[in-house]
C-alpha cells in the first residue's frame, strides 16, 4: 500500500452523490426544453456538464489502485475501494496491487565451484510502490503509450522475470552445489534451503525495489547438476555412499569380533592362542563383511594340520 506522502489528495466525492448531480443536469435539460424556458441557453449549459461530468466516475476493488496524473503531474495514487468520482480532467491509470506468482524455468549456472548446475525458482511478488512502478523503470509496452492494466502487468511481469534470473545466478554463484566441495562447515545449494532462500530474497528485493515491486517470498524449487556432467557425478556419489557403507561395516564388525572374544573368554568357553584368535577374527570378518552370503566349511581336523 501507498504510504500518506503519496495518496491521493484531490478533490473527491462519492460516485453516487455525483450520479445523482449527473442526472439533475439531464432533468433541468428536460424541463427547460419542455417548458420553452431558455432552452437555446440551459440545455448546451447541461448537455456540456454532464458530458464532463462522466469521464469522472471509476469503481475500485480491493487490491487495486488508481495512479492519478494531472496533465503530465503526478497527484498520488488512489487505494480507497468503492466507486468514486474525481475532476474528469485526471488520467487515471489502474494498477493491480494483487500477488502474483511467478514460476522461473530452470536455467543454467556454475556453483562456487565452477560445476554446472540447473537451478529454478518460484517467487510470489506485488507492487508496493505505484510511484515507482509506472514512472521509475521504461518499457516497450509504456513508451508505445498503451498503459491499460493488463499491459502495464505484462510489462511488470518481464521485468520480474528478467531481475530474478540475474538474482538467481548471481546467489548461485556464490555457493557450492553440496557438501563435496564445500568447505567445512559452509552452507550449500542443497543443505542450506532456508538460507538460500533468505538470500535469494533478500537479493530480489534489492534488483527489484527501483520498480517498486515486493519479493514476499521466493524459494528454488528444482536443484540438479547440468546434463553434461550429471552421470559423472552420480557416479561419485554413489561411490561416495559405497564408501560410507563400508565403513559403517567394517566399524561393525569389528565390534562384533571384539564383543565375540571378550565374551568367549568372559565365559571360559574355549582357551585360545594367538594364532587361533587371528584365524577366528580372519573368519568372522569375511562373515561380516562379505557382500554374498558364506557357505560353512567344516574341519574334522585341528587349526595346525
Amino acid at each position: 500500500m501507498q504510504t500518506n506522502e503519496f495518496e491521493f489528495k484531490g478533490f473527491k466525492m462519492s460516485g453516487f452523490v455525483a450520479l445523482l448531480i449527473f442526472f439533475i443536469y439531464i432533468g433541468i435539460a428536460v424541463w427547460a426544453a419542455v417548458t420553452d424556458t431558455n432552452p437555446d441557453v440551459i440545455c448546451p449549459i447541461c448537455i456540456l456538464l454532464t458530458i464532463l461530468t462522466v469521464p469522472g466516475f471509476f469503481q475500485l476493488e480491493p487490491n487495486e489502485a488508481k495512479v492519478m496524473v494531472f496533465f503530465g503531474k503526478y497527484n498520488g495514487t488512489f487505494t480507497r475501494n468503492g466507486f468514486w468520482w474525481v475532476i474528469p480532467f485526471y488520467t487515471k491509470k489502474s494498477i493491480s496491487l494483487r500477488a502474483r506468482n511467478l514460476n522461473a524455468d530452470a536455467i543454467k549456472v556454475n556453483d562456487r565451484s565452477g560445476n554446472p548446475i540447473m537451478i529454478g525458482l518460484v517467487m510470489v511478488w506485488k507492487i508496493k510502490d505505484t510511484y515507482k512502478a509506472l514512472f521509475e523503470i521504461d518499457s516497450q509496452t509504456m513508451s508505445q503509450g498503451n498503459t491499460n492494466k493488463g499491459s502495464l502487468m505484462k510489462a511488470f511481469e518481464n521485468f520480474v522475470s528478467v531481475q530474478s534470473d540475474a538474482a538467481l545466478r548471481q546467489v548461485a554463484g556464490c555457493y557450492d552445489y553440496d557438501d563435496n566441495n564445500a568447505q567445512n562447515g559452509s552452507v550449500t545449494l542443497r543443505s542450506g534451503a532456508d538460507e538460500i532462500n533468505d538470500v535469494l530474497t533478500q537479493t530480489l528485493n534489492e534488483r527489484l525495489d527501483i520498480a517498486g515491486i515486493e519479493a514476499v517470498e521466493a524459494r528454488i524449487n528444482y536443484l540438479a547438476y547440468a546434463p553434461e556432467i550429471a552421470a559423472v557425478m552420480l557416479r561419485r556419489q554413489q561411490a561416495d555412499a559405497i564408501i560410507s557403507a563400508r565403513e559403517k561395516i567394517v566399524e561393525g564388525a569389528v565390534s562384533m569380533v571384539q564383543m565375540a572374544l571378550d565374551k568367549l573368554k568372559e565365559n571360559d568357553v574355549v582357551d585360545m592362542d594367538e594364532e587361533r584368535k587371528a584365524a577366528m577374527v580372519s573368519n568372522l570378518l569375511v562373515v561380516l563383511c562379505g557382500d554374498e552370503p558364506a557357505s560353512p566349511v567344516v574341519n574334522t581336523g585341528t587349526l595346525y594340520n
